[in-house]
Protein backbone atom coordinates (compact mmCIF):
# COMPACT_ATOMS: atom_id res chain seq x y z
CA UNK A 1 0.00 0.00 0.00
CA UNK A 2 1.59 3.70 -0.90
CA UNK A 3 2.47 5.82 2.05
CA UNK A 4 3.30 9.57 2.06
CA UNK A 5 6.74 10.77 3.91
CA UNK A 6 5.83 12.44 6.98
CA UNK A 7 7.15 15.81 6.21
CA UNK A 8 9.68 15.78 9.03
CA UNK A 9 9.77 20.25 9.94
CA UNK A 10 13.04 21.55 8.42
CA UNK A 11 15.90 22.15 10.70
CA UNK A 12 15.21 19.27 12.63
CA UNK A 13 18.63 17.65 13.45
CA UNK A 14 19.65 14.32 11.90
CA UNK A 15 19.42 11.37 14.30
CA UNK A 16 22.67 9.60 15.02
CA UNK A 17 22.84 6.07 13.98
CA UNK A 18 25.57 3.55 13.42
CA UNK A 19 24.70 0.50 11.29
CA UNK A 20 25.88 -2.53 9.70
CA UNK A 21 26.71 -1.91 5.43
CA UNK A 22 25.15 -4.75 3.51
CA UNK A 23 28.55 -5.71 2.52
CA UNK A 24 30.09 -5.58 6.46
CA UNK A 25 31.59 -2.78 8.60
CA UNK A 26 29.40 -0.29 9.48
CA UNK A 27 28.72 3.09 8.86
CA UNK A 28 27.58 6.07 11.45
CA UNK A 29 26.37 9.69 11.27
CA UNK A 30 29.59 10.27 12.44
CA UNK A 31 31.41 9.07 9.16
CA UNK A 32 29.25 11.45 6.77
CA UNK A 33 30.31 14.96 9.46
CA UNK A 34 32.01 17.68 7.72
CA UNK A 35 30.17 17.34 4.37
CA UNK A 36 28.76 20.67 2.67
CA UNK A 37 25.55 18.48 1.89
CA UNK A 38 24.32 14.69 3.57
CA UNK A 39 21.08 12.74 2.21
CA UNK A 40 20.09 9.63 3.90
CA UNK A 41 17.29 7.26 2.04
CA UNK A 42 15.41 5.02 2.82
CA UNK A 43 15.10 2.66 0.14
CA UNK A 44 14.33 -1.12 -0.50
CA UNK A 45 14.59 -3.75 -2.83
CA UNK A 46 11.05 -5.09 -3.26
CA UNK A 47 9.32 -1.78 -3.75
CA UNK A 48 7.58 -0.72 -7.41
CA UNK A 49 8.36 3.02 -6.50
CA UNK A 50 12.29 2.28 -5.68
CA UNK A 51 12.83 -0.06 -8.29
CA UNK A 52 11.43 2.46 -10.60
CA UNK A 53 14.05 5.16 -9.69
CA UNK A 54 16.86 3.22 -8.69
CA UNK A 55 18.97 3.61 -11.95
CA UNK A 56 18.44 7.68 -11.22
CA UNK A 57 19.50 7.03 -7.37
CA UNK A 58 22.55 5.76 -8.57
CA UNK A 59 22.85 8.24 -11.22
CA UNK A 60 22.29 11.42 -8.79
CA UNK A 61 25.16 10.02 -6.41
CA UNK A 62 27.48 9.50 -9.47
CA UNK A 63 26.88 13.11 -10.47
CA UNK A 64 27.65 14.54 -7.39
CA UNK A 65 30.70 12.48 -6.21
CA UNK A 66 32.08 13.91 -3.13
CA UNK A 67 29.73 17.06 -2.86
CA UNK A 68 27.35 15.04 -1.44
CA UNK A 69 27.92 12.70 1.53
CA UNK A 70 25.25 9.90 1.14
CA UNK A 71 24.17 6.54 2.52
CA UNK A 72 20.66 4.22 1.55
CA UNK A 73 19.15 2.48 4.66
CA UNK A 74 16.24 -0.43 4.41
CA UNK A 75 14.43 -0.45 7.79
CA UNK A 76 12.21 -3.20 6.18
CA UNK A 77 11.33 -6.65 8.00
CA UNK A 78 13.59 -9.08 6.06
CA UNK A 79 12.08 -11.75 7.62
CA UNK A 80 8.46 -11.46 6.21
CA UNK A 81 9.88 -9.45 3.21
CA UNK A 82 12.76 -11.88 1.82
CA UNK A 83 13.74 -9.33 -1.13
CA UNK A 84 14.96 -6.81 1.64
CA UNK A 85 17.50 -9.24 3.32
CA UNK A 86 20.93 -8.11 2.20
CA UNK A 87 21.66 -10.37 -0.59
CA UNK A 88 19.11 -9.03 -2.56
CA UNK A 89 20.57 -5.43 -1.43
CA UNK A 90 23.44 -5.95 -2.74
CA UNK A 91 21.88 -7.32 -6.22
CA UNK A 92 20.13 -4.12 -6.42
CA UNK A 93 23.31 -1.99 -5.05
CA UNK A 94 25.38 -3.11 -8.17
CA UNK A 95 22.41 -3.03 -10.64
CA UNK A 96 21.33 0.73 -9.74
CA UNK A 97 25.21 1.12 -9.48
CA UNK A 98 24.95 2.18 -6.14
CA UNK A 99 28.32 3.93 -4.58
CA UNK A 100 27.74 4.87 -1.14
CA UNK A 101 26.73 2.52 1.45
CA UNK A 102 23.63 0.85 2.03
CA UNK A 103 23.48 -0.01 5.44
CA UNK A 104 20.55 -2.29 7.43
CA UNK A 105 18.44 -1.14 10.11
CA UNK A 106 17.24 -4.27 11.81
CA UNK A 107 15.81 -2.94 14.82
CA UNK A 108 14.18 -0.30 12.52
CA UNK A 109 14.95 2.38 15.36
CA UNK A 110 16.59 4.27 13.04
CA UNK A 111 13.87 4.65 10.50
CA UNK A 112 11.12 5.39 13.27
CA UNK A 113 14.06 8.58 14.75
CA UNK A 114 14.09 9.50 11.15
CA UNK A 115 10.07 9.22 10.83
CA UNK A 116 10.38 7.27 7.52
CA UNK A 117 7.14 6.72 6.85
CA UNK A 118 8.18 4.53 2.96
CA UNK A 119 10.42 4.12 0.77
CA UNK A 120 11.61 6.11 -1.10
CA UNK A 121 12.08 8.32 1.87
CA UNK A 122 14.67 11.43 1.00
CA UNK A 123 16.06 13.65 3.90
CA UNK A 124 18.86 16.21 2.66
CA UNK A 125 20.84 17.69 5.60
CA UNK A 126 23.21 20.95 5.51
CA UNK A 127 26.44 21.32 6.57
CA UNK A 128 25.28 21.39 10.08
CA UNK A 129 23.65 18.17 9.61
CA UNK A 130 20.24 20.15 9.90
CA UNK A 131 16.99 18.93 7.67
CA UNK A 132 16.96 21.35 4.47
CA UNK A 133 14.68 18.81 1.96
CA UNK A 134 12.59 15.99 2.73
CA UNK A 135 10.04 14.72 -0.09
CA UNK A 136 10.03 13.40 -3.54
CA UNK A 137 12.99 12.77 -5.59
CA UNK A 138 10.68 13.57 -9.20
CA UNK A 139 7.60 13.69 -10.16
CA UNK A 140 8.11 10.09 -12.01
CA UNK A 141 6.08 6.87 -10.12
CA UNK A 142 5.51 3.62 -11.55
CA UNK A 143 2.81 3.83 -14.47
CA UNK A 144 2.97 7.71 -15.55
CA UNK A 145 4.93 8.98 -18.13
CA UNK A 146 7.02 11.00 -16.14
CA UNK A 147 10.48 10.67 -16.99
CA UNK A 148 13.24 9.85 -13.92
CA UNK A 149 15.99 12.87 -13.29
CA UNK A 150 15.49 13.54 -9.24
CA UNK A 151 14.62 16.75 -10.51
CA UNK A 152 12.68 17.26 -7.44
CA UNK A 153 15.58 16.56 -5.01
CA UNK A 154 18.78 17.83 -7.45
CA UNK A 155 17.02 21.72 -7.04
CA UNK A 156 17.47 21.17 -3.59
CA UNK A 157 21.04 19.64 -3.76
CA UNK A 158 22.00 22.16 -6.19
CA UNK A 159 20.43 25.37 -3.74
CA UNK A 160 22.34 24.15 -0.51
CA UNK A 161 25.96 23.60 -2.25
CA UNK A 162 25.47 27.12 -3.91
CA UNK A 163 24.52 28.65 -0.78
CA UNK A 164 21.24 29.45 -1.72
CA UNK A 165 17.75 28.50 0.01
CA UNK A 166 16.47 25.61 -0.12
CA UNK A 167 12.53 25.94 -1.55
CA UNK A 168 10.39 25.62 1.20
CA UNK A 169 7.64 24.06 -0.87
CA UNK A 170 8.33 20.09 -0.98
CA UNK A 171 5.97 17.64 -2.48
CA UNK A 172 6.31 14.38 0.06
CA UNK A 173 7.70 11.38 -0.96
CA UNK A 174 5.19 8.65 -1.86
CA UNK A 175 6.15 4.77 -1.84
CA UNK A 176 5.81 1.64 -0.22
CA UNK A 177 5.29 1.77 3.32
CA UNK A 178 8.13 0.75 5.68
CA UNK A 179 7.55 -2.75 6.43
CA UNK A 180 7.55 -3.21 10.04
CA UNK A 181 8.11 -6.52 12.33
CA UNK A 182 5.11 -7.22 14.39
CA UNK A 183 4.41 -5.07 16.70
CA UNK A 184 7.06 -2.63 16.13
CA UNK A 185 5.31 0.59 14.20
CA UNK A 186 5.40 3.70 15.66
CA UNK A 187 2.81 4.81 17.57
Amino acid sequence: MAANSFMVPLGTAAPAFDLTAINGGSVSLEDLKGSPATLVMFLSNHCPYVRHIEDGIGALANDYGARLSVVAICSNDAVNYPDDDPTHLAEQAARARFPFPYLLDDTQEVAKAYRAACTPDFFLYDGQLQLVYRGEFDGARPGNSVPVTGSSLRVAIDALLEGDPVPEEQIPSLGCGIKWKPGNAPA
